[in-house]
C-alpha cells in the first residue's frame, strides 16, 4: 500500500522541475536504466518493458514536491520491487480501516524520510503525506515522530547509495554556497564544512 525547510524559497516552478528531471536523468538513466517523468495524473513507477527501454517514475501534475515523493519511493525500492509496477504495492484511498492505516502508516515512514532530505537538499519546504485525516483512525503526531526518528536514525546508519549520490547531486545544484561538502554523514565527520545535519531536521518544522 501507498499513498502521497524553514525559511528557504520553494523552487517549484516550471524551471525547478525540469532541473530535477535533468539531475535525475543525469545520475540514473544509464546507471540504473530509470528516467523521472513529468505525468498529467496520478503518480506510477513503470518498470521498462518490450514498448520502453528505460523504467519510468512518473510524478503527478509537474508538481515537485510529488516528484520527491515518487522519488523516495524508489529509494527505498529494492531491486525486485524496481521490476514491478509501482513496486508492487497497492493504492488504498481515503477511509481506511484501523488495520489499512497502520499498514500505510509503516510502509511510508521510511520513503517519507528519504524525501524530507531530499527536500531538505533542494532548499524545498517538505510537507508529510497522509491523506486519511478527515476519515479515518490517524495520529499525525505520532507519523511525524516516526519520520523524525527515521531520519535521525539514517545519521547514525548511513543511506543507500543511490539516494546518497542524489543527495550530493541536489545540494550541489540548489544550496552550492550553504552546504558544502556535500556529503552526508554522522555528525562527527561534519567538522570539515557545512552539510545536512541532525540540527537540519526538527519535528517543529513537520
Amino acid at each position: 500500500m501507498r499513498d502521497a525547510v524553514h525559511s528557504l524559497p520553494v523552487p517549484a516552478d516550471d524551471e525547478h522541475v525540469d532541473h530535477l528531471i535533468h539531475l535525475f536523468n543525469e545520475l540514473f538513466q544509464a546507471s540504473e536504466n530509470t528516467v523521472l517523468v513529468r505525468g498529467d495524473d496520478e503518480p506510477i513507477y513503470l518498470p521498462a518493458d518490450s514498448q520502453h527501454a528505460h523504467a519510468r517514475i512518473v510524478f503527478a501534475h509537474g508538481y515537485f514536491a510529488s516528484a520527491l515523493h515518487e522519488i523516495a519511493h524508489w529509494c527505498i525500492a529494492g531491486p525486485e520491487r524496481r521490476k514491478l509496477v509501482d513496486f508492487g504495492y497497492w493504492y488504498a484511498p481515503d477511509g481506511r480501516d484501523a488495520e489499512q492505516q497502520q499498514v500505510f502508516e509503516g510502509l511510508e515512514i521510511k520513503p517519507q524520510a528519504i524525501e524530507w532530505m531530499l527536500a531538505k537538499a533542494a532548499g524545498f519546504r517538505y510537507r508529510v503525506s497522509c491523506d486519511n485525516l478527515l476519515s479515518g483512525p490517524f495520529d499525525l503526531q505520532a507519523f511525524k515522530r516516526n519520520i523524525h526518528r527515521e531520519v535521525m536514525r539514517r545519521f547514525d546508519e548511513g543511506l543507500p547509495d543511490r539516494t546518497q549520490r542524489l543527495i550530493d547531486t541536489l545540494l550541489a545544484h540548489y544550496l552550492p554556497e550553504t552546504l558544502l561538502p556535500k556529503k552526508l554523514l554522522p555528525e562527527s565527520a561534519t567538522q570539515r564544512g557545512r552539510t545536512l545535519s541532525r540540527a537540519d531536521f526538527s519535528i517543529d518544522d513537520l
